[in-house]
């Protein structure tokens, strides 16, 4: 999961739905990545994380 495996946004049901992306911002920023970047690439990223780790917690 990474830096940022405790920003996850859960739904009430207990799935993943997705990172905080305010801190991930804050966090391309603390690391000297260029926000625009993080911005354009993170979305695409994201949408694996989600789907991989709700396949996982239904196993």
């Amino acid at each position: 999961m990474g830096r940022l495996g405790g920003q996850l946004r859960l739904s009430p049901a207990g799935g993943v739905i997705g990172w905080d992306m305010d801190a991930a911002l804050a966090l391309a920023r603390a690391l000297g990545t260029d926000p625009a970047a993080v911005g354009h690439l993170l979305p695409a990223i994201e949408a694996v994380m989600v789907r991989k780790m709700n396949e996982k917690n239904e196993d």
